[in-house]
């Protein structure tokens, strides 16, 4: 019997993302943009196998070729006569369609393998009598024993994605430990070289280590490119170890990308719009992270569109370094109503900030305003779809040029609807005001941790010139009351800072500014909320995040006390800090159900959220503000990992928490998408059922004008994956 979170539930919740009104008021320049943008993110997410495990695509191509040949519904008759029952059938479906939502055998949240709920023997019963087997049988039958293996294996390493022997990646070679990781940043930060669109490949020369550091891009060539000096590509020493930098990596995939983001510009709305997919097209080209921050200078100043987008190597989150950008491209339409309150956040954010718990000094300079809209997704790529984002990701843009934040509103309207039966470790007192105002609670919380979470606080930086972005001789640490005396120096960044801890770290920064924040009667007045609503806002808030911090002990893996998930971490983190504060603020007890199997309750007393509550969150947020802000990586590290820590021997026993949150866990929902197609002079929405099989049915049809070419490349890009050296095709993950 299998361990149910090593595999998706029959009954798990599939969504449609509506956006057909949207699209419909659309002219016909803006719907042929999308159209192309959004062909250039179905392709680049591509990628994002073979940024996951080394089967998936593999996963990916035998799924195609299966679907290509017979609909959900013609393969359901083949799998009768071979015996599958109906719910064995059903199963593969889910995971076909987890496969495709999370572009990988890895869940996008969480970071943990999930397998076929079916036999192997009668997974391959159906493979062998599908129509795609039946016309290419040698064919089918090497890409079935290529990924069958590890399709199905569940030993302790690739249970969960992670670094040597923690788990399994593919930004790093199998032999690569986190000595490597540290080895290749501090080799990319002398070549001022960033490690966003990279990868790591390690062999032994002759008892010598060898790196090989390779560049997502088109070309293959090393040559010098536009704008560069020199080639950044080459052979090099470093600290006695040998380097080379190589273009190349997912070359198909970037060629499909910058073919399809100069398609768009022949419908951009703007100069800006034409210059930033100009650099995008560059970035991918040659793999430049140059080119794609030039292109994101442009996508800043590009204020207002109606069409909105973001493409490129993007969140970190999955590599286990935490340097490491994964694939992601977004198309969406600005929703003009809920923008507007947006808008009004934005323009209250210099009232606002002053209000944060930290010294003048430790804020940006100047608060750059920046767009913020709420979006209705098109398309989203990559391996999971977030309800908020703060982009660009470049901290030296973030500091000194400005962000953009977006809310995505068809996403937050689906994602986060809960049933009341389903609504677990609540007292029943608080389900039906939970449920009324879990949405506008969130949209508040998304709104404030994007803007003035991730838009707030200062690094203090000393250049390659020797100058400083801060008064040395005045700045005082608060909670030392001494000088300030440690920062950012050169190209040093946050994530090549604190690595491994830094995304959760910056999502539990911003998770308390939210908390913090909603306490301001005029930030509840911005949203629609006064008197009672409003307190009853900054309750349900409070308490979503007191149960969410308990729900994210899913995301730990307690056999190598590690978390697979930055956000879960980060609410798990606040948890502790509301629960160490005291008073009866926040309650946590076991219980028995009404099942007889163990439970657990959540109480939150709300008359203290705006004495106790606040007290505690003003505290802890200037303590990570500080030690984020003077680069001491030491303080941060350790009182993160403090209070992150699952153990057993505190007032709450969260070892035994866990396996009750195991116990009860609802599966997150898969999102269906719908495809863009040109018709004539036109470009035609085509929408599918919210179903797993109208999943599946939305992929095949996304790629199928290069279906064949597309599904070699893919395989051809596994065989790239071992370094040369090494022979077998996957042998570098045994």
């Amino acid at each position: 019997m299998v361990d149910s979170q090593y595999y998706l539930p029959n009954e798990i919740g599939v969504a449609s993302l509506d956006c057909s009104e949207a699209f419909r008021l659309l002219s016909p320049q803006e719907k042929m943009y999308a159209h192309y943008l959004s062909r250039a993110a179905w392709y680049g997410g591509l990628a994002v196998l073979l940024q996951t495990s080394p089967e998936s695509a593999d996963i990916f191509v035998l799924l195609q070729r299966i679907f290509r040949k017979q609909t959900p519904a013609q393969l359901e008759q083949v799998a009768t006569t071979t015996g599958i029952s109906s719910e064995e059938y059903q199963a593969f479906l889910v995971y076909a369609a987890g496969l495709y939502a999370n572009m990988g055998n890895y869940k996008s949240f969480g970071d943990t393998k999930f397998i076929p709920n079916l036999p192997k023997d009668k997974l391959k019963a159906l493979v062998k009598a599908s129509q795609a087997f039946q016309d290419q049988p040698t064919e089918m039958e090497a890409l079935w024993d290529s990924c069958s293996c590890l399709l199905y294996s569940l030993e302790d390493r690739q249970k969960q994605l992670g670094l040597g022997d923690k788990g399994i990646t593919t930004y790093f070679s199998g032999n690569c430990s986190l000595e490597d990781a540290e080895m290749a940043q501090k080799f990319l930060d002398s070549k001022k070289l960033s490690a966003y669109n990279t990868r790591l490949f390690k062999r032994d020369n002759g008892g010598k280590a060898c790196y090989e550091v390779r560049l997502a891009s088109a070309v293959q060539k090393d040559c010098t490119v536009e704008g560069e000096c020199e080639s950044c590509c080459g052979s090099f020493n470093f600290e006695d170890k040998e380097f080379t930098v190589k273009r190349g990596d997912y070359a198909p995939l970037m060629e499909k990308v910058s073919y399809y983001l100069q398609q768009a510009q022949a419908y951009a709305a703007n100069e800006n719009q034409r210059k930033m997919l100009e650099e995008y097209s560059r970035s991918f080209t040659f793999g430049s992270v140059d080119a794609h921050k030039e292109g994101s200078r442009y996508w800043i100043k590009d204020k207002g569109p109606i069409v909105e987008s973001y493409i490129g190597f993007i969140e970190s989150y999955r590599d286990p370094f935490g340097s490491r950008g994964e694939f992601e491209g977004f198309i969406a339409v600005v929703n003009k109503a809920m923008s507007e309150r947006f808008a009004k956040l934005v323009s209250s954010a210099e009232v606002l900030l002053p209000e944060l718990p930290w010294p003048r000094e430790f804020e940006k300079d100047t608060f750059l305003k920046p767009d913020f809209t709420s979006l209705d997704v098109l398309t989203f790529a990559g391996s999971g779809i977030p309800a908020g984002i703060n982009i660009p990701n470049y901290d030296d843009i973030r500091q000194s040029e400005g962000f953009k934040n977006v809310s995505l509103g068809n996403v937050l309207a689906v994602a986060y609807a809960t049933q009341k039966d389903k609504l677990t470790f609540l007292q029943e007192e608080d389900k039906d005001l939970f449920i009324k105002w879990k949405g506008p609670s969130f949209e508040v919380q998304v709104g404030l941790h994007e803007l003035l979470g991730h838009g707030s606080g200062k690094l203090f930086v000393q250049d390659d010139m020797g100058k400083f972005n801060f008064d040395q001789s005045k700045v005082t640490n608060p909670e030392t009351g001494e000088p300030v005396s440690s920062w950012y120096r050169g190209s040093e960044t946050w994530d090549s800072k604190f690595s491994t801890i830094a995304s959760s770290y910056e999502e539990c920064r911003a998770e308390c500014v939210g908390l913090y924040l909603c306490l301001i009667k005029q930030v509840l007045s911005i949203f629609g909320h006064e008197g009672q609503d409003a307190e009853d806002v900054v309750y349900v808030n409070w308490l979503s995040m007191v149960r969410a911090g308990l729900l994210g002990l899913e995301f730990y893996t307690a056999e190598s006390k590690s978390w697979r998930q930055a956000h879960m971490q980060a609410r798990f983190v606040i948890l502790r800090v509301l629960l160490e504060a005291g008073e009866g603020l926040v309650g946590l007890e076991e219980v028995t159900g009404q099942d007889g199997k163990p439970d657990a309750r959540i109480t939150l007393d709300r008359s203290k959220i705006h004495t106790v509550g606040k007290n505690a969150i003003h505290r802890f947020l200037c303590k990570l503000q500080v030690l984020k802000a003077t680069a001491d990586v030491e303080g941060g590290r350790a009182l993160y990992d403090l209070y992150s820590t699952v153990d057993d021997g505190s007032a709450h026993n969260f070892v035994r928490l866990r396996e009750t949150v195991l116990l009860r866990k609802e599966a997150r929902k898969m999102f269906v998408q719908a495809n863009t197609r040109v018709s004539g002079d036109s470009v035609e929405l085509v929408d599918y059922e919210s179903s797993a099989a109208g999943l599946i049915r939305s992929f095949t049809e996304r790629f199928q004008d290069d279906a064949e070419q597309l599904e070699a490349d893919l395989l051809d890009a596994k065989f790239e994956e071992i370094p040369s050296g090494r022979s077998g095709r996957i042998a570098r993950h045994q």
